[in-house]
């Protein structure tokens, strides 16, 4: 089997665009899930809505792939199983090195879903002493004296970063200068990357965050829905006026807002 190091998929070369690359992922899970009901063919409409894509944008998508479906009949899904895991790269092994075995690190480590993604956890790699030998997951943690050895060896060039945010950076660059061109971080801090290095980063505060502001916005739009304008016993509370505070004192610098910004 081919490895990552030599082999590469030809989305960029092909011109597929990054939106369309974010979306066949999309496309796989969905399509696999069919494989296993042994479903034979799917409309791109039913495709599209266990993707969570409109069947326009999925039909434009398949299109840079060169799939265009029969019409009456859908997709062909073991084809287009094959196809995506294709473009993706994923009928190649990528070993990947899992540098940061913290409880985000082994839980990494034990995800079996790399496995049967074509993603092989070729090492895991740790600068405490005492992880050195310690199996987890079925594979003994290495110091990280021994990176770039093991990158070496093993022709990595996907590495996951799991590490305090203090030392990313420090890591992220040990891996390039060892010669990996993809990352994907899960440190919370922005790496720096020379040009022609692949950087993901997935932060789960920030995700949250995300979804508190959506939170937070539903139950703005719930309470104002219930204290609307015809509402028995509400009122409006009055607008603040200009260069006041939010207690009606005016501030020591003439206009001031009611919230002061950050």
């Amino acid at each position: 089997m081919a490895t990552g190091r030599t082999h590469r998929p030809a989305t960029r070369s092909r011109g597929i665009p990054e939106a369309t690359v974010a979306r066949l992922p999309l496309y796989l899970r969905a399509l696999t899930a069919l494989s296993e009901r042994s479903v034979p063919t799917v409309s791109s409409e039913e495709l599209a809505a266990a993707a969570g894509v409109n069947s326009a944008k999925l039909r434009k998508d398949f299109s840079y792939l060169g799939s265009y479906g029969t019409r009456g009949v859908g997709y062909d899904v073991e084809y287009l199983v094959y196809q995506i895991s294709r473009e993706l790269g994923l009928t190649q092994d990528w070993p990947v090195v899992i540098v940061g075995i913290g409880n985000l690190g082994a839980a990494l480590a034990g995800y079996g879903g790399f496995a049967s993604r074509g993603f092989r956890v070729a090492a895991l790699i740790d600068a405490d002493p005492a992880m050195t030998g310690r199996p987890v997951a079925g594979i003994p943690v290495q110091h990280s004296d021994d990176l770039e050895r093991i990158i070496e060896e093993d022709g990595v060039s996907i590495g996951v970063i799991a590490t305090p945010a203090g030392v990313a950076q420090q890591v992220c660059d040990r891996l390039v200068a060892a010669g990996v061109t993809s990352i994907l971080n899960f440190a919370p801090t922005v790496l720096s990357v020379p040009d022609g290095v692949d950087v993901r980063k997935v932060d789960l505060s920030i995700e949250l965050q995300i979804l508190a502001f959506h939170e937070q916005r539903k139950a703005g739009e719930e309470a104002g829905a219930g204290n609307g304008p015809n509402t028995p016993g509400t009122a409006a509370a009055p607008p603040t006026p200009r260069g006041t505070t939010g207690t009606g004192r005016k501030g020591p610098d003439g206009d001031v807002p009611a919230v002061m910004p950050a």
